[in-house]
C-alpha cells in the first residue's frame, strides 16, 4: 500500500478539516466538553449539516445519495471526524439499514426509505437481539405469521428485543422475525421494517451502570406489519441480517476515534502523578501499557487500510471484519481502563444526570468524574455486533479453515 496522500487527497482533507472547523455546531461543542446528556436533536444536528453538504452517508453509491468518495476519502473524512471529536451520524440508518435496503430492496422501499435515512430526518433503531438470543441470533423467537385482511397480506409479529438503542426516538424499526418455526434457523428468519407507532409496540427503558437511558427493550403485541414491508424473499432474512452485520462489524472498529482517545489518554498521563511524585506516563509501568496499545492500534490501523483497499477493487467485506470488530473494541476498552486507572480514587463512580441523585459537582480533574460511567458503558463493545467470542470461532472456520 502506497501510504502517502497525493495532493488531491491533502487537498481534500484540507477542505474537510475547514469544513469541520466552521459548520460543527458550537452547542455541541460544549455539551461534549461537559459530558452533558445529548438529546434526539443533538444527536441529529451534525448528521443533517453533512446530509446538506452530501457527506452524510460516505460509503453509499452516488445513485443513492452517496458523495462517490474513494476509499482513501472515507479513511481521510473519519480520520478528521475523530479528530474533531463530532458526533458521528446515527450508525442505524445510515451504516445499517441504508445498505440493505439500496442492496436488496424493491424499488418502492428505496424511494420511501432512503430519502429520510440519508438526510436524518427518520430515526432508525435495530431489532435484533432478544433474551436469550444475541450471541446466537439465529436462535430468535420473535415469531410473524401471516394473514390476509381486506385483500391485503399482513404478518402479525409478536416477541421481545433487548438493547435496543435509542428505541426511545425512533420512528422505525428493522426487525428480525421468524417466519417459519419448521425450518432450520437461519432458513425461517425474514428481515422487516416496522413503523415504531405501530400499535402493540412498547418501549421499556433499560438504565445502564453508567445512569443513561441508551437501550430499551421493545415489545410486540400483535403489531401487524404490511408484508411490502419486508426486505427481500420471506424465510431469506439471513443474508440480510449478515451482510448488514459485516457492515457493523467494520465501522465498530473505530480506529480513528481510538487513536484520539490514546491521545487524550497520554495528556490525561502527563498531567497526572503515580505515588512517587513523577507523571504517570513516565512511570514505565503505565507507560508500557500505552506504548503496546499504540502498537497494537496501529496494526489494527494497517488492516483497515488493507480492507478498504479490497472494497476498493469491488471486494466486499469478509472476515476481515470479523477481525476489526474484536481488536478494535478490545483496543476501546483498554482505553477506558487506563483512563479509569489514571483517574484514581477520583473515578469513584459519580453520576450527576441521576434525577434523585447529588446536584454537587465531583472534585479531582475534569476528566475523572466520567472515566467510570464510561468504562461501564464501553464493557458492552465486545458483545454487541456478534460478541467477540463468535467473531474468533468466524475466523477460525474461514481463515484458519478450522
Amino acid at each position: 500500500m502506497d501510504l502517502a496522500f497525493s495532493p488531491e487527497e491533502v487537498a481534500f482533507r484540507d477542505e474537510v478539516r475547514a469544513f469541520i472547523a466552521e459548520n460543527y455546531p458550537a452547542h455541541l461543542r460544549g455539551k461534549q466538553d461537559e459530558g452533558e446528556e445529548l438529546g434526539k436533536q443533538d444527536m441529529l444536528a451534525w448528521h443533517k449539516i453533512l446530509a446538506k453538504k452530501g457527506w452524510a452517508a460516505p460509503a453509499w453509491p452516488t445513485q443513492y445519495g452517496g458523495p462517490g468518495w474513494t476509499a482513501t476519502q472515507r479513511y481521510i473524512f473519519s480520520e478528521e471526524s475523530a479528530r474533531a471529536e463530532t458526533i458521528p451520524p446515527l450508525p442505524f440508518g445510515i451504516n445499517m439499514v441504508g445498505p440493505v435496503i439500496y442492496t436488496f430492496g424493491t424499488p418502492e422501499q428505496k424511494a420511501q426509505h432512503l430519502p429520510g435515512i440519508l438526510s436524518g430526518e427518520v430515526w432508525w433503531c435495530q431489532g435484533y437481539s432478544e433474551p436469550g438470543s444475541g450471541s446466537d441470533l439465529a436462535s430468535l423467537r420473535t415469531r410473524a405469521e401471516r394473514v390476509t385482511e381486506d385483500g391485503k397480506d399482513y404478518y402479525i409479529v409478536n416477541g421481545q428485543k433487548t438493547w435496543t438503542t435509542l428505541a426511545q426516538h425512533a420512528d422505525w424499526g428493522f426487525f428480525l422475525v421468524r417466519t417459519d418455526a419448521t425450518a432450520k434457523q437461519q432458513e425461517g428468519i425474514s428481515f422487516l421494517l416496522i413503523d415504531m407507532k405501530t400499535p402493540g409496540i412498547t418501549v421499556k427503558p433499560i438504565i445502564t451502570l453508567g445512569g443513561e437511558h441508551e437501550v430499551n427493550e421493545v415489545w410486540l403485541d400483535n403489531v401487524k406489519v404490511p408484508v411490502e414491508n419486508r426486505v427481500y424473499e420471506e424465510n431469506k432474512g439471513w443474508t440480510c441480517a449478515k451482510f448488514l452485520l459485516a457492515h457493523e462489524r467494520t465501522g465498530i472498529a473505530g480506529v480513528a476515534r481510538s487513536k484520539r482517545g490514546i491521545e487524550k489518554l497520554k495528556a490525561i498521563a502527563r498531567a497526572e502523578q503515580d505515588g512517587s511524585g513523577q507523571s504517570l506516563l513516565a512511570n514505565p509501568f503505565f507507560r508500557r501499557k500505552v506504548v503496546e496499545l499504540e502498537t497494537d492500534l496501529s496494526a489494527l490501523e494497517f488492516t483497515e487500510l488493507r480492507t478498504l483497499a479490497g472494497e476498493a477493487s469491488g471486494k466486499g467485506p469478509g472476515p476481515e471484519s470479523s477481525l476489526l470488530k474484536v481488536k478494535g473494541t478490545e483496543i476501546q476498552q483498554r482505553i477506558t481502563e487506563l483512563v479509569l486507572e489514571a483517574a484514581g480514587n477520583y473515578a469513584a463512580p459519580y453520576f450527576r444526570e441521576f434525577p434523585d441523585g447529588s446536584n454537587e459537582y465531583p472534585i479531582g480533574p475534569e476528566f475523572a468524574h466520567r472515566s467510570a460511567p464510561t468504562y461501564f458503558n464501553m464493557r458492552k463493545t465486545s458483545i454487541y455486533g456478534g460478541s467477540n467470542e463468535i467473531q474468533r470461532n468466524i475466523i477460525a472456520k474461514m481463515v484458519l479453515g478450522l
